[in-house]
């Protein structure tokens, strides 16, 4: 065995997603903020990306959670999330991944029963507070970052559906929020290959008409994806987050969540206080809490608490032979879907 380039992962899955945690292999990305390490990821070398969440190393399922040194001295660890279509600034369910492979391994410790891990996004700080039971993390709740609306109620006209309203919200990374009865789907398994092919062309519909641009981190600019919502009869939203190049979210979907608490208080309906829970396409669930209001000028913003579960399922060294013919990796439209 020769090979050029080595990593290991620590796999966890939060409800169901994947979140494989870099913990070596990767010293650092070049930038003096986290906004600029994402920059850099995005617009200047996307390989390390395209060689991890492509086949024949990874699959259509999951991300990557890369760790990095934190640029804020007030976090433990810097924290960017590399998936398909591109790396993001922020993700609930890798979140709880990564704090789950941290403190279960060792590499940060478990300091009582509520152990605190802060994570350097380029979305800004995020506090995790992990409940740890005997060397078990048993829940981990995330001060996520302010979401904001940034457009409510705007319509794009379709000759498949019609006018279909939808919430244009930055809960981390932004979102499209769509009521999925506009589609006239219901979110359950059956349903997941279409709700992905829909979601993915619409969020590249409105995309080509809306760039989303964040009021202060240009790194942040642009919609990430859609996320179908539905609300359940015991007062749960059902959300389905679809993502390119052609997959849905296992997991409730934090960033898209924390989203969604900001629409509810914008139309009124969500207080300081107010607990909502968030239930997946496979039937995992978030619990959100409306924390405080707050602001991103120009925008009302809301801070909310995320709370989740993650388990560790397996430890992976990942390498590169120098003869590979794939040293990016590839995906196919059989399996990932999209175009």
């Amino acid at each position: 065995m020769h090979w050029t380039r080595t990593l290991q992962t620590i796999d966890v899955h939060c409800e169901g997603e994947i979140g494989r945690v870099v913990t070596s292999g990767v010293l650092n990305i070049p930038g003096a903020t986290m906004a600029e390490k994402l920059d850099h990821l995005n617009r200047i070398d996307d390989g390390l990306r395209r060689f991890l969440c492509s086949e024949p190393r990874s699959g259509p399922a999951g991300s990557f959670c890369l760790l990095v040194p934190a640029c804020d001295p007030a976090a433990d660890v810097g924290f960017i999330v590399l998936q398909p279509d591109q790396a993001h600034a922020m993700s609930g369910s890798n979140a709880i991944c990564a704090v789950t492979a941290i403190l279960e391994t060792g590499m940060q410790p478990i300091t009582g029963p509520e152990t605190v891990v802060t994570l350097d996004t380029a979305a800004g700080l995020v506090r995790a507070v992990a409940t740890c039971v005997d060397g078990k993390v048993a829940k981990v709740t995330l001060d996520m970052p302010p979401a904001f609306v940034a457009r409510r109620s705007a319509v794009i006209d379709t000759p498949e559906w019609g006018a279909i309203s939808y919430d244009l919200c930055f809960g981390g990374i932004f979102y499209v929020l769509i009521d999925v009865d506009q589609i006239g789907l219901s979110i359950g398994p059956e349903n997941a290959r279409e709700l992905a092919t829909i979601g993915i062309e619409l969020r590249n519909r409105i995309a080509a008409v809306d760039p989303a641009l964040h009021p202060s981190v240009p790194a942040l600019n642009g919609i990430s994806y859609v996320m179908f919502r539905a609300e359940e009869a015991d007062g749960a939203v059902r959300t389905c987050t679809t993502m390119r190049p052609g997959r849905v979210d296992r997991s409730p979907c934090g960033t898209g969540s924390n989203a969604n608490m900001a629409v509810r208080n914008a139309a009124g309906v969500a207080r300081v206080g107010d607990v909502v829970v968030s239930r997946s396409i496979i039937g995992g669930e978030f619990i959100t809490e409306f924390v405080e209001e707050a602001r991103v000028e120009p925008f009302p913003a809301v801070r909310n608490r995320l709370s989740g579960r993650g388990w560790i399922y397996a430890i992976t060294q990942i390498g590169l032979d120098p003869s590979d013919p794939f040293p990016e990796g590839f995906t196919l439209t059989d399996t990932w879907g999209g175009g």
